[in-house]
């Protein structure tokens, strides 16, 4: 076997996957699978902008992890590659000073282990959203697969479209055939030897936990940032005090930000009203502005979604806790606006006695069901017919789905734009050998009962 393994640095938390794959792999193709993984303790690495070789150690259990995992003669030669997302866009925005020495505190810890460190690169928003994509297809074998044979067979099956849902950012890719009127949103792919023409849009500032601050702003700023004042997409029987240093600490809410001093403390209560609430996250979009013929928001082209989506990431996370904590299926999009009526309309204590162990997401179920709720149908156009399209998956098997991989098959060249050549794999041989072998058994067996017949045959006479 041969190993890769990607740093996931994400703006709520890093995650490292191990993947391997048959190290006899033709013509630079390879069935590559998650061999293992590690979250790593603590915040994503963005958070260390005032002490950057903090960011470093962060990493040092799961990559001691790697140092087990990967056998110990595989090391020199396994590539690592770490991806940073949304998190550092941000902070790459915010302070690029700091945001280069995070990036050098980790590369400088990378580079003590022993594995092939291939850099640390801030992905834009385009690339984690087709990497995302590619992962997808890759895993459920869209664009190639093995015939039983061992040959490469290229199924006529159509991609699917890849949604994620990170901290920071949220993504949508899809193929299409229609007309992509922005070209910052048209991406071209050749994967082995077919051409796909994609659409693609990250929206900074969408993910998870920039929506919950940008929602608080906006609820501060409509109370005129009184000592006291109420959360209708809280439970009721939840309050908290924050600093306003911890909602205007971000890019996506400085605009907003009071003249008041950041550390000037807010109590918000809980109140738990859908209708209020889902009113101030709609507040977070804008939907009227469009000088395309099709637009999600805030004047975003998108065509019109089309065939089978993969939603993944806190896509999942938010639907997943519908099915199983709420006990409600989550098949159509009226499904997804009920469950997050019944989620805020749920008290503090009661949703507690559900899900101790979620205690510190627990308050934020209402605004991000809503959340995901407006996005799907208000923003991406989802309705009735094709949101039963979407499949709110983790993982692939036993793989998880997420931009990690593409990102390591693109920079391996482990999927190659020509077309795999005709010869078989190795398998293909394996193949003849056992044939031969089924051939000749069944031939001795022929022989041998026929000899057995006719021996019975003349002690009978």
């Amino acid at each position: 076997l041969q190993y890769g393994i990607v740093l996931d640095a994400g703006s709520s938390h890093t995650a490292m996957f191990i993947y391997k794959w048959p190290a006899d792999k033709e013509n630079n193709t390879g069935v590559v699978s998650e061999h293992s993984m590690c979250d790593v303790e603590g915040p994503g690495i963005s958070s260390y902008r005032s002490n950057p070789p903090a960011a470093g150690t962060s990493l040092e259990h799961c990559l001691n992890q790697a140092l087990r995992d990967v056998p110990k003669e595989k090391h020199v030669g396994t590539p690592l590659y770490l991806g940073a997302t949304a998190g550092m866009r941000l902070l790459n925005i915010a302070d690029p000073q700091a945001s280069d020495a995070v990036l050098g505190a980790v590369a400088a810890t990378v580079k003590t282990y022993p594995f092939d460190f291939r850099g640390a690169k801030i992905l834009s928003g385009e690339e984690e959203g087709v990497f995302g994509w590619v992962t997808a297809n890759y895993l459920l074998e869209n664009f190639i697969k093995r015939g039983w044979l061992g040959e490469w067979i290229q199924p006529q099956k159509k991609t699917l479209g890849a949604m994620d849902f990170g901290g920071a950012s949220t993504q949508i890719t899809f193929e299409t055939r229609d007309t992509i009127e922005n070209p910052r949103n048209e991406v071209i792919l050749k994967l082995y030897g077919q051409t796909y023409k994609v659409y693609t849009h990250s929206f900074l500032c969408y993910g998870r936990d920039q929506v919950l601050k940008r929602l608080l702003s906006k609820l501060l700023q409509a109370e005129s940032y009184q000592e006291t004042a109420s959360h209708p997409c809280w439970p009721m029987g939840y309050n908290k005090t924050l600093l306003l240093s911890s909602i205007y600490d971000s890019p996506c809410t400085e605009k907003e930000r009071p003249t008041l001093a950041l550390d000037t403390t807010v109590t918000l209560v809980g109140t738990g009203n859908r209708n209020l609430c889902a009113l101030y996250v709609n507040k977070l979009f804008d939907f009227t502005n469009c000088s395309f013929s099709h637009c999600s928001f805030d004047g975003v082209f998108q065509p019109k979604v089309s065939g089978n989506f993969i939603a993944f990431s806190a896509f999942f996370y938010t639907v997943d806790f519908i099915q199983t904590v709420m006990g409600r299926p989550v098949h159509l999009p009226s499904d997804l606006r009920d469950a997050a009526e019944t989620i805020c309309a749920t008290s503090w204590s009661e949703l507690l006695q559900k899900a101790p162990r979620l205690e510190k997401r627990l308050p934020d179920y209402c605004a991000v069901s809503t959340f995901v709720f407006l996005l799907t149908t208000k923003g991406y156009n989802f309705n009735n017919h094709s949101f039963p399209n979407i499949a709110f998956q983790k993982k692939v098997g036993e793989t998880s789905i997420g931009w990690a991989l593409g990102y390591m098959l693109n920079l391996t060249n482990m999927i190659p734009a020509e077309k795999p050549s005709s010869h078989k794999s190795m398998l293909y041989n394996y193949w003849v050998i056992l044939i031969l072998l089924f051939v000749v058994t069944t031939l001795t067996s022929l022989v041998t009962a026929i000899c057995l017949l006719r021996h019975s045959k003349s002690s009978i006479i």
